[in-house]
């Protein structure tokens, strides 16, 4: 009898995680926020659309300046090399790091 009690809640639990699982795999319901990964971008070789597009807090007039400070003073080797940029501070690099990314070959 003792057995069956602990085979039956065994085969309870192993439901309620299979059941778990399932619902955090199911789409989310209306209304509810979708979170995804951020996109991420090579400071190193991207043009001024696709930066503006790609991260957070930096416009058009931004990314522009961030690509001709690169063509003026050559590549990035840290995200936080940003701050050079006229109008970029650590606040809006830090929001981005996750989505910046450093090519590592040179």
């Amino acid at each position: 009898m003792q057995k069956m009690r602990k085979r039956m809640w065994a085969q309870c639990l192993g439901v309620l995680l299979l059941v778990a699982g399932l619902a955090s795999a199911a789409p989310p319901e209306e209304g509810q926020d979708v979170v995804q990964a951020p996109v991420t971008v090579n400071i190193n070789e991207a043009n001024a659309e696709t930066l503006a597009a790609a991260l957070e807090g930096i416009g058009l007039t931004r990314a522009q300046a961030i690509v001709d400070y690169r063509t003026q003073f050559g590549r990035f080797y840290s995200a936080e090399e940003l701050s050079a940029v006229r109008g970029i501070g650590t606040n809006t690099i830090n929001r981005n790091l996750a989505r910046i990314q450093i090519d590592e070959h040179f």
